[in-house]
């Protein structure tokens, strides 16, 4: 029909100016978002903690120079700006040096996926979690949410603009023995509602994606410790976690990735304050 707008229309992101952080290795959900979106043609932000010595060897975090490797090659391959910064979602310092060189680059942002997570301490139960995991935990996985997007929103003001935070199935079905994990994911989905009711008037959605059993560095390490814990194999603890997904298999970077890219597009102009999963049914909810 003459005048009709397809889907691919609606969720192009032609000339929008997208920051991801936690965005800096090829093996995650970041990257996947990062991917995705210069293929809808997002100018794309990479952001990463790239000095991160002081964070356990089980948490991925991409090195400046992967971070600058990546956002050449998206530039290369998409044809769009790039740019690589370092940022400790932790540290409001690095925070507002962020903001300052996506200014001096860009002048905004449209689009935010506030991506950045980790869990540290774990296995433990709360009687027996270190203190100083538990805080770091959730300084990074919610603190980390609502710093960036504190400092993110004014570049967003004028023109409106769309945030992603990326949440759990954990923040909605309490996990065994990571509890800091599980508690700052459930106030990052409070957070998305909070931010969706507060920032409507300024034109911005919010949402959130609340992945499941997603294979990702992090997910193969959990399948690490878990085999060592019952004295099996990875793909033994693979196997069982297969059998409690409806889907029968684990998702992929690129399935949450879509998602992402359908919340940041037009294809969802009505959709805000929402925690949408994404968990090959694992978790069905009314």
């Amino acid at each position: 029909m003459a005048g009709s707008i397809t889907l691919d229309e609606t969720s192009a992101l032609t000339g929008r100016i997208a920051l991801i952080t936690g965005s800096g290795k090829k093996t995650g959900i970041g990257y996947a978002i990062a991917k995705k979106m210069a293929a809808r043609g997002a100018h794309i932000i990479i952001a990463d903690y790239g000095n991160a010595t002081d964070f356990a060897a089980d948490v991925g975090t991409g090195t400046n120079e992967e971070m600058t490797a990546i956002a050449a090659e998206l530039a290369s391959q998409f044809g769009v700006q790039t740019l690589a910064v370092n940022v400790d979602v932790t540290d409001t310092t690095t925070v507002e040096q962020m903001v300052q060189d996506i200014q001096e680059k860009f002048g905004g942002v449209d689009i935010l996926c506030n991506n950045a997570g980790a869990t540290f301490g774990v296995p433990n139960g709360v009687h027996t979690y270190d203190e100083a995991a538990w805080l770091k935990t959730v300084d990074v996985n919610l603190h980390g949410v609502f710093r960036v997007s504190k400092a993110v929103v004014p570049l967003m003001a004028q023109k409106g603009g769309t945030i992603i935070n990326t949440a759990s199935r954990a923040g909605k079905v309490p996990p065994l023995f990571n509890g800091a994990y599980a508690v700052s994911k459930a106030g990052v989905i409070m957070l998305t509602k909070v931010m969706a009711k507060e920032l409507a008037g300024m034109h911005i959605r919010v949402n959130a994606i609340c992945p499941g059993q997603i294979m990702t560095d992090l997910e193969r390490w959990r399948f690490g410790l878990e085999a060592q814990f019952f004295n099996t194999t990875m793909e033994e603890q693979e196997r069982k976690m297969c059998g409690t997904i409806p889907l029968g298999r684990i998702g992929t970077p690129d399935e949450v990735a879509d998602m992402a890219v359908f919340l940041a597009s037009d294809a969802s102009s009505y959709v805000t304050g929402q925690a949408i999963n994404i968990c090959g049914g694992q978790l069905m909810e009314l």
